[in-house]
């Protein structure tokens, strides 16, 4: 069987709560311990920057994706297995994302917003069928799953939505999560 990838989107900054950190180094560790191949936003800051490091320092692979126009500001991780340039941060996602086998989100901000809602709408409309987690560290998500219900509730989704996502709230129940929805 070839080698998994996954995708985590996160934040290039580390969040006020130290928790956000610890479990982003926590899943980079998780990463690397079940033979999977990390692929993010190839910087050495934040929440990007913890998941690699643990990643790397665990004997994983990496495979780091990066706009041009943010190679200085989110400091590229020189150690990366593998990495890619993007003309823009549109292309950047299409890269991340069709290199993996499932989509994480850690908490961040517009940026992994951003990402987020992508792959979910690109699931929505049939393009793709690959599982999307959230990894819900303190709750972090929980005003974002409340805003899907609202879509739900108000008529501009189906209650389908919900089912293309998976709320976690530990490193070690998702990388559970991963090893059933990947096996």
């Amino acid at each position: 069987m070839p080698q998994r990838s996954i995708c985590v989107f996160c934040g290039s900054r580390s969040g006020g709560d130290p928790a956000y950190e610890a479990e982003a180094t926590r899943l980079g560790r998780l990463l690397a311990e079940n033979g999977w191949r990390l692929v993010y936003g190839a910087g050495d800051i934040g929440l990007m920057g913890a998941t690699a490091r643990a990643a790397q320092t665990a004997g994983g692979e990496t495979f780091g994706v990066i706009p041009m126009h943010l190679m200085h500001a989110e400091r590229r991780n020189a150690d990366l297995t593998s990495f890619v340039v993007t003309e823009n941060m549109h292309e950047r996602k299409k890269v991340m994302f069709m290199n993996s086998d499932a989509i994480v989100v850690l908490p961040g901000g517009a940026g992994s917003l951003d990402e987020f809602f992508e792959v979910l709408t690109w699931r929505q409309l049939g393009l793709h069928t690959k599982p999307i987690f959230l990894l819900n560290t303190r709750d972090y998500w929980a005003p974002l799953t409340a805003v899907l219900d609202h879509v739900i509730e108000q008529g501009f989704a189906d209650t389908s939505l919900l089912g293309y996502l998976e709320v976690i709230d530990t490193p070690e129940a998702l990388a559970a999560a991963l090893r059933a929805a990947l096996s």
